[in-house]
């Protein structure tokens, strides 16, 4: 057990799929998983461990934004010996060149957080996926004819903000959305010298105000749930 995944030693894979919402992680582990056991419900932040395709993977939570998924990853990485995470979650797009439900491969994660720099040194603004996990996915969405989109994310602190132009990092790295998780889970990859990426999917369009109706969230969120299935699978 760690201080906030009550999980025991061996309950939890060597491979992760991040959700940020505990709800998504059920539905991931009731529909996608064999034999799925709730190993960890502590803050009703859900983790199951289960099979898929005769390989174990777990799916759990890692709540919104850099403090939070910052926890849990880096428990998971220290405490439950986990090599890899795979963050798949949902993004705005910041510009009409993306489209509701396009599924992106985050290349690298910009963002004006402190985090990385007073947690682990690292001074950079923008960090990149690491370890081998991100050419896995691309090749998985080549072999299963998922189309995806290759981009950088702005990586926010900040959900709602009195300026609504972009925010100038955004700019400065040309990331085409915006995201709350990503460069964190990255930064402390890179610290602990261990596998993590992300895949998103585009739910709102921030121009146009479009957004996935609740109806289609499931459905919308199933390409990028088997994307990260597969490509977890084959990295075990």
């Amino acid at each position: 057990m760690s201080i906030h995944i009550s999980a025991k030693k061996g309950e939890i894979a060597k491979v992760v799929l991040q959700p940020g919402d505990p709800l998504r992680a059920q539905y991931i582990a009731e529909n996608f998983l064999e034999n799925a056991k709730l190993v960890n419900k502590t803050r009703g932040m859900f983790y199951y461990t289960g099979m898929y395709k005769g390989k174990e993977i777990t799916v759990g939570a890692s709540g919104m934004g850099f403090p939070s998924i910052g926890i849990y990853s880096y428990e998971l990485f220290t405490e439950y010996d986990v090599e890899t995470i795979i963050r798949i979650g949902t993004c705005g797009g910041y510009t009409t060149d993306l489209n509701l439900f396009d599924v992106l491969i985050v290349e690298n994660a910009a963002s004006e957080s402190t985090y990385a720099k007073f947690a682990w040194g690292i001074e950079d603004e923008i960090i990149a996926p690491q370890g081998p996990i991100f050419n896995t996915i691309q090749e998985t969405a080549t072999e299963l004819s998922i189309n995806v989109k290759t981009s950088n994310v702005h990586s926010s602190d900040i959900f709602y903000r009195k300026d609504p132009n972009i925010p100038a990092i955004a700019t400065k790295y040309n990331c085409l959305a915006v995201e709350m998780e990503a460069f964190g889970l990255f930064a402390n990859a890179k610290h602990l010298g261990k596998n993590a990426a992300t895949i998103l999917t585009v739910s709102d369009i921030i121009p146009t105000h479009e957004n996935i109706s609740a109806d289609d969230r499931e459905k919308a969120l199933k390409p990028m749930i088997e994307l990260a299935l597969e490509s977890a699978w084959k990295s075990i």
